[in-house]
């Protein structure tokens, strides 16, 4: 059907029923794209209408080359998607009209979508009513004025400058991520990055008149050349264990939550365009009264006083020790090969128990293997880094391959003095004895734990970045912390429930079924969406140790264990 023909049915059910607003949907022919009306939201006060637009690629006139290669496609779909979050609040149209618009991560997003052959936004339209009344003129202005406007302005009048400015970032943090992989390091902080944020609510950067730029200590200097950038020069962060120390304010836990959100690329002006962290990096901290399912914290809690084996162990209630050695074993179960920990936000036991103590509870009383007993084996055994930050204990020095001191926010590389420290001031504490570090045993979800019913209907969804709600159950993230975005939340809740109905048998273990995740979404998460034949437009990708985390947070998880 041609727009004139949505003109005339808007017209035709002006002063009507709500429901009457069923009778446009379909699809309908623009000038310059389609139009395709795939869900009318059923009253008013219901989720928002679905519609896709679709224009095909040759009406764009854009070169290709900008959206056919992976990480280019992520920040082309970006990069349309702000477009058109822009052009809606200018036609002040956001009342009506939403887009998934990101923030200052790049993630890949369902948003938008680009092919080969046809560009595709996806976008939830609220319709306009009186009550229950529909206002069939509103509507019309509404579908065939305002919206077209959006997308002429959006798409056929886009930014190319800044089109390709961002596509350029994209390739240029492509190249650096290559780089800090193929030096077998960790990370990589470019000199004259903005860590600090504005607020501890607001993730935009603190403003340049009040930030110091990071600078990085010409022993831990590294160079690359960009292919647009050109050369850049920031701080290297080697494989092995990290000590990160310095007095209280100087920017130590900054310089962590700056490396946490390393695995996304950021956009220009963040602050944080140039800092790249390994993608499998995990953060882990204590979080009290989480629920643990079957999870093998042996390596680092022993069998507890009441006999209670720790192999299998389970939980409703778990304590900052045992909650820190199972979201560890869990991320490492995930797949992670880089843990990040900050003293702040674990628990003392966990870390760990200096020689006072050691010498008034007696070793056999003790059933924790405090951790920097263990960090050591974590790497040399297992090939697991650490990076961790200390400001109450220089027994770490005793286990750092590298000390990195933040003064004033500035990195200094204090490494070869923390060694001198060491040898002329010899701990007195004596290492925790244990058995090998193992992660062998794995766990296999069972899907009867996983009922996503809630009376006679499905109930799987998101609320807001922290929530899942996942039948009757509610699963918490709120101290899942890389997990940064509410559509990535609601892809989460997705994921768990497609894996959970298809692939979930009680014998395909837990990194199995997240490799399943990552083959079956290579080309898009669209094979998530519960809309038949309809697409979803407001999830964006998680990494497969999110969704572990919220799997691992499920109350109701069983799981068979092998060995």
């Amino acid at each position: 059907m041609m727009m004139e023909n949505l003109k005339q049915q808007l017209q035709r059910i002006d002063r009507k029923g709500y429901k009457a607003y069923n009778d446009i949907r379909g699809t309908f022919s623009f000038p310059t794209f389609q139009l395709h009306m795939d869900h009318i939201q059923a009253d008013p006060y219901a989720s928002p209408s679905r519609a896709r637009i679709v224009v095909q690629n040759d009406r764009l006139k854009m070169e290709r080359d900008l959206y056919e290669s992976g990480h280019r496609n992520v920040a082309f779909t970006d990069f349309v998607a702000r477009s058109i979050g822009k052009e809606i609040r200018k036609q002040n149209a956001g009342k009506s009209i939403y887009i998934d618009r990101p923030g200052q991560e790049i993630l890949e997003r369902t948003a938008v979508v680009c092919d080969h052959n046809q560009l595709e936004v996806r976008l939830s339209i609220h319709l306009p009513a009186r009550g229950r009344t529909i206002l069939g003129e509103q509507a019309k202005k509404l579908l065939t004025q305002q919206l077209p406007k959006v997308i002429e302005q959006a798409l056929f009048n886009i930014d190319m400058k800044g089109l390709r400015k961002h596509v350029a970032l994209s390739d240029d943090q492509q190249t650096l991520r290559t780089f800090v992989e193929k030096q077998d390091a960790l990370a990589f902080i470019a000199d004259g990055s903005i860590l600090p944020r504005a607020s501890g609510v607001e993730n935009r950067p603190l403003d340049k008149e009040n930030a110091i730029p990071f600078s990085s200590p010409e022993s831990r200097a590294a160079r690359v050349s960009l292919p647009h950038y050109g050369e850049i020069r920031g701080m290297l962060i080697p494989k092995g264990v990290h000590v990160i120390v310095g007095g209280g304010y100087h920017g130590k836990s900054t310089l962590l939550q700056a490396l946490e959100h390393g695995i996304y690329n950021h956009v220009d002006g963040d602050g944080r365009a140039y800092i790249v962290t390994a993608s499998s990096a995990c953060k882990i901290r204590a979080e009290d009264g989480r629920g643990v399912t079957d999870v093998n914290i042996s390596p680092f809690i022993g069998e507890l006083p009441n006999g209670k084996s720790t192999k299998k162990f389970n939980t409703e209630n778990g304590s900052g020790s045992t909650s820190q050695a199972a979201n560890i074993i869990e991320s490492l179960e995930a797949g992670s090969r880089l843990l990040l920990i900050d003293e702040d936000t674990s628990a003392t036991n966990f870390m760990i128990r200096d020689y006072r103590m050691q010498q008034l509870v007696a070793p056999d009383k003790e059933p924790i293997t405090p951790f920097i007993d263990r960090v050591r084996d974590l790497y040399e055994t297992e090939g697991v880094s650490t990076i961790i930050v200390v400001g109450g204990t220089g027994d770490y020095f005793d286990v750092a391959d590298t000390v990195t001191m933040m003064d004033e926010y500035q990195p200094f590389d204090v490494t070869e003095k923390a060694k001198e420290i060491v040898k002329k001031d010899e701990s007195r504490r004596i290492r925790h004895e244990a058995a090998p570090f193992t992660t062998k045993s794995e766990r296999s979800p069972k899907s009867h734990s996983f009922d996503a019913r809630r009376g006679k209907k499905e109930k799987v969804d998101a609320r807001g970045k922290d929530t899942i709600l996942y039948g009757r159950e509610t699963i918490d993230l709120s101290a899942v912390e890389q997990c940064i975005d509410p559509s990535q939340t609601r892809a989460i809740s997705r994921a768990i429930d497609f894996l959970a109905k298809k692939y979930m048998d009680g014998n395909t273990s837990l990194g199995e079924l997240l490799d399943i995740y990552e083959k079956e979404t290579a080309s898009g998460l669209d094979v998530l969406s519960p809309f038949k034949g309809k697409h979803p437009g407001d999830l964006a990708r998680p990494r497969r140790f999110e969704i572990a985390a919220a799997i691992n947070r499920l109350r109701t998880l069983e799981t068979n264990h092998r060995e």
